[in-house]
């Protein structure tokens, strides 16, 4: 390799079931290279970023610092699966005693991207689908929040790309848990992305005092430089523009927001961008706005006379109150681009390894601007050509990226939905109490919805939405299919739906289908073939 890489590994490596393939990028203190899968599980994805740190040599000074942030990560990749946030699979050590360099290195085996936000911008200061990616981005941040947790780093290097265009957040060794209102972090970040009062801000012995609302301030700084290709305070250079910040704080400057920006957009970047912290924005709004100006948000009917008086559909087999496990934090999800990343290497990636612009052999650029394209969300996974509704394409795909067990799949959650409701968001069917796209039953809902953290002290009142009705069929069913026995005939994908309307005991007693279920399963099985792209199971 023609770049000095900070953990040098030779093409073929073997680490736990996992292969070296090629360089991604490389920063001061670690490396990230491509790794096939060689056996091993199978729930395994085939190829993975192996993030390489190395926690076995080095300074004692060195190595409690970069242990700390290896820590750091580890913990919120085994506390949170969320589906805007880039994935751990596995944590390995080296033992190699012949190479002293990789002798006792961490290598933390995550989701592999296809290039990051900030390789986009340097290819295309202000992408179209910058909103769009402005969206997904909040939405990470309301998960982590709504988790209990801060980012502390947010900024386009650490936004992945995946390869449907999707964002992920990504670089978790500066990120802490809050304990009441705050968080302890390592006194260091990106200047252009730290708000005003970390600045000038006290060190303690466990580090620096931080706030979720460090990651609004971000947000706002990164929105306006993608919506507008600049930074919204006056500066060349970092240092320049941290001193517009402190001057900004102390009143005797202001925001040079630029004429490009929307406006819209202008009242988001202004609520995230307050002089103090107190003043900004809260997450879940910033949610609600980003999701209103990116025109991601599908906004629900409120039930009414109408509505329950007007007679009930042709509902299918009927199905008994389902029991569900915990189900994704329910909220919006934006429509996210369609077009696949054409770029043949990644050029900068955000796995958190502090990257100083090192671009692996053979890249060759930034990923190219993609459009915003639901209609092609997933669709190496779920055919586009067979009537799926456009606008339910990320819920399905996200609610299948979730669980890790290789039957729940895109296609099945799609196959189940036309199945139970034809696509239908304002199913109503107050016989069998079930009600919305995924015939949820409101007190089996509120045991979910609580479970993730959400106020529902009280029982959901119908309508529910796309977005909490598919996140929780797929959380569900991926419970499902870790209870079914393993040793039942048939497609394991059918009988994981015929759990759904029944549960998971009842399939395990019958041995397979029960029989009440049989017509429901067939057309599930049939739509299931329909819904699968040629080549996949």
């Amino acid at each position: 390799m023609t770049e000095p890489y900070a953990v040098p590994v030779p093409r073929g490596y073997r680490v736990g079931v996992w292969e070296v393939r090629r360089p991604l990028a490389t920063g001061a203190f670690g490396s990230v290279y491509e790794g096939r899968r060689v056996g091993g599980d199978e729930t395994l994805p085939h190829t993975a970023a192996l993030k390489f740190l190395p926690t076995g040599t080095g300074t004692p000074r060195r190595l409690a610092h970069l242990r700390e942030l290896v820590e750091r990560e580890v913990a919120l990749h085994r506390r949170l699966r969320r589906p805007r946030l880039i994935r751990m699979y596995e944590t390995l050590t080296v033992d190699d005693p012949d190479r002293p360099g990789l002798d006792g290195a961490t290598v933390l085996v995550l989701e592999k991207a296809e290039g990051s936000l900030a390789a986009l911008l340097a290819a295309d200061p202000r992408p179209a689908a910058g909103p769009v990616l402005l969206a997904q981005i909040c939405e990470g941040l309301d998960q982590l929040h709504r988790a209990g947790w801060v980012h502390g780093d947010l900024k386009p290097a650490n936004v992945l790309l995946m390869a449907d265009g999707s964002a992920r957040l990504a670089d978790f060794n500066l990120a802490a848990e809050l304990e009441d209102t705050h968080a302890y972090t390592p006194a260091f970040s990106t200047p252009d992305y730290t708000p005003p009062e970390l600045l000038w801000s006290e060190i303690g012995e466990r580090g620096r005092r931080i706030r979720p609302s460090a990651d609004i301030w971000a947000f706002g700084v990164l929105a306006h430089l993608v919506l507008t290709g600049s930074f919204p305070l006056p500066g060349g250079t970092p240092a320049a523009r941290r001193d517009a910040a402190v001057a900004y704080a102390r009143g005797s400057d202001e925001l040079r927001l630029s004429p490009e920006l929307p406006d819209a957009w202008r009242e988001i970047v202004c609520a995230c961008l307050t002089r103090t912290h107190a003043g900004r924005i809260g997450t879940g709004a910033l949610l609600r706005r980003t999701a209103a100006a990116a025109g991601t948000v599908r906004t629900p009917r409120l039930p009414g006379l109408r509505r329950i008086s007007r007679p009930l559909k042709p509902l299918g087999i009927p199905g008994t109150p389902k029991v569900s496990r915990t189900t994704g934090t329910p909220r919006v999800r934006g429509v996210v681009l369609g077009a696949v990343l054409a770029t043949t290497a990644v050029a900068v990636l955000g796995y958190g390894i502090g990257t100083q612009g090192h671009r692996p052999p053979g890249a060759q650029g930034a990923p190219r601007t993609a459009t915003p394209a639901p209609a092609v969300y997933g669709a190496s996974e779920l055919r586009t050509d067979r009537g799926i509704p456009p606008v339910y394409r990320p819920l399905i795909v996200d609610a299948a990226h979730a669980c890790r067990h290789p039957d729940i799949t895109p296609a099945l959650i799609a196959a189940m939905l036309k199945a139970e409701s034809n696509f239908d968001p304002d199913l109503y069917d107050p016989v069998h109490d079930e009600y919305g796209i995924a015939r949820w039953t409101p007190r089996v809902l509120r045991w979910w919805m609580r479970a993730d953290g959400l106020p529902t002290a009280s029982i959901p009142e119908p309508p529910f939405s796309p977005a909490v009705s598919i996140s929780a069929m797929g959380h569900y069913l991926c419970f499902i299919a870790s209870h079914l026995e393993p040793d039942l005939p048939g497609d394991r994908r059918v009988l994981i739906a015929a759990a759904y309307r029944t549960s998971y005991k009842k399939v395990n007693e019958a041995g397979g289908v029960p029989p009440k279920e049989r017509d429901h399963c067939a057309r599930v099985a049939h739509h299931l073939k329909e819904y699968t792209p040629p080549g996949k199971r």
